[in-house]
């Protein structure tokens, strides 16, 4: 049974990636619990000269959290009839990264799957700020992100970017190599770099990584980097036409160069793949 977090904010891009999580996983037996937290605006309690003030505020936020919940519940039990799944409510008052830091060990979530903002424009953004924060927050189970336009219909292919500096545990691997069990995926593994002289490490740890993935049609891609590591990633992605990019939470590896502010404001990652972050079990 694998616990899924569904984060919303009742907004589309929110819709969309509860619609993607339940036909991602629609061959699992999962529970889903779908999340909204609230908190009060700064300037909406900094006058407050008693805790009575406060706590109506507080109060509202609850009953119209509750309510919005209420008509996510009602929609997924008239309109999803997959016997493998089964949905509950979370409305908690807090931060949304807090929260979900302490809902992981909780409902033993090991899987999260939130909406962001995709491509808007000249002005387009891979990730609003939330999803960033919960990317760099929870480090210890799987993160799905995705974009408001992305239409899932089924994980034919997926991309995975590595620089081959790391070896992969197979724990790592694991929630990854049951999904392409299930969907019989198409593997592009991706090795972005500058150059592409293999250290002895780096010739060992692709050769563990064509052992994880034995058994699932693999294949082995290499670009030079002309801009920036997002932008290749997400070149190839496209010009593949794969359903999903994959990356793996490594401390200081790549990722962080697609979620580092000066990335995400400059944007240069913007893309209408949906991303797969794996959790950091080493770091």
């Amino acid at each position: 049974m694998k616990n899924i977090l569904l984060p919303t904010d009742f907004s589309k891009n929110a819709w969309n990636a509860i619609f993607m999580a339940v036909k991602l996983y629609a061959d699992m037996e999962c529970k889903f619990y779908v999340l909204h937290t609230f908190e009060p605006k700064k300037e909406n309690i900094a006058g407050f000269k008693s805790s009575t003030r406060a706590g109506v505020v507080y109060q509202s936020l609850a009953e119209a959290s509750e309510g919005q919940l209420g008509e996510i519940m009602e929609y997924l039990e008239k309109n999803h009839k997959n016997p493998k799944h089964s949905f509950g409510k979370l409305s908690i008052s807090g931060g949304l990264v807090e929260t979900i830091r302490d809902l992981v060990p909780k409902y033993d979530i090991d899987t999260i799957v939130m909406g962001t903002k995709g491509a808007t424009g000249a002005k387009s953004v891979f990730m609003g700020s939330n999803a960033v924060n919960v990317l760099k927050g929870i480090k210890n189970c799987v993160t799905v992100v995705v974009p408001e336009s992305y239409d899932f219909q089924k994980l034919e292919s997926l991309v995975f970017p590595t620089e081959y500096v790391h070896f992969f545990p197979k724990n790592v691997l694991q929630p990854l190599l049951k999904l392409i069990t299930l969907w019989n995926s198409k593997v592009k593994v991706f090795h972005v770099a500058q150059t592409f002289g293999l250290s002895e490490t780096q010739k060992s740890n692709k050769e563990i990584l064509k052992k994880r993935f034995a058994g699932h049609p693999t294949s082995f891609h290499k670009v030079v980097i002309k801009t920036t590591v997002a932008e290749a990633i997400r070149q190839f992605a496209e010009e593949e036409r794969t359903d999903m990019i994959v990356l793996t939470n490594y401390s200081h590896d790549f990722f962080d160069k697609l979620t580092q502010e000066p990335v995400v404001k400059k944007v240069t990652f913007r893309t209408e793949i949906p991303l797969m972050v794996l959790p950091d079990f080493q770091g």
